[in-house]
């Protein structure tokens, strides 16, 4: 099956936040509870560095994207990463194509630092993120609850070789 990167475009919105509640509903993906409506999400993560995957109909079956970590101007170039797949196509090396694709954007417009806090259950994620060069800064001990749980995270950081150098 081919699959193709786009711009993530507002008429991507139900399917975005649909996969985004796939997520949710997985209980390994993220603290939210339900996914927001278009106007939060849209305002939460940068203009720019957001993508749909698109399968071979034409139907997003993920997405990807960046918010900032802080207003600070001294951080403008670190960015926390989003990346979610409809359930459907999980396990075909589509989270790498799309992190890939979201590293090389995110240098282009001068972000020197990325960052994931991913559950620790969550091992593929974990790995892909690994493999395209971010590194284990720690672990956030229950630094969240879900469902009734105190939850970790892992956080790590990918630092560019070509920006802020």
């Amino acid at each position: 099956m081919n699959y193709e990167i786009r711009p993530m475009q507002t008429e991507d919105a139900d399917k975005v936040l649909e996969i985004f509640q796939q997520g949710i509903n997985g209980g390994n993906a993220t603290f939210d509870k339900v996914a927001p409506t278009w106007e939060a999400w849209d305002t939460k993560h940068f203009n720019l560095c957001r993508f749909v995957l698109e399968d071979e109909n034409d139907q997003v079956v993920g997405w990807c994207a960046l918010q900032p970590v802080s207003n600070r101007d001294c951080f403008k170039g670190v960015a926390e990463v989003s990346i979610y797949l409809d359930g459907s196509v999980q396990g075909k090396g589509l989270g790498t194509i799309l992190l890939k694709k979201l590293i090389l954007d995110s240098e282009e417009h001068d972000f020197w630092t990325l960052q994931a806090g991913i559950f620790p259950e969550n091992k593929v994620s974990i790995a892909i993120h690994q493999k395209q060069g971010f590194r284990t800064v720690g672990t956030r001990e229950k630094i969240g609850e879900l469902n009734g749980q105190w939850r970790d995270i892992v956080l790590l950081e990918r630092r560019s070789k070509n920006v802020g150098i």
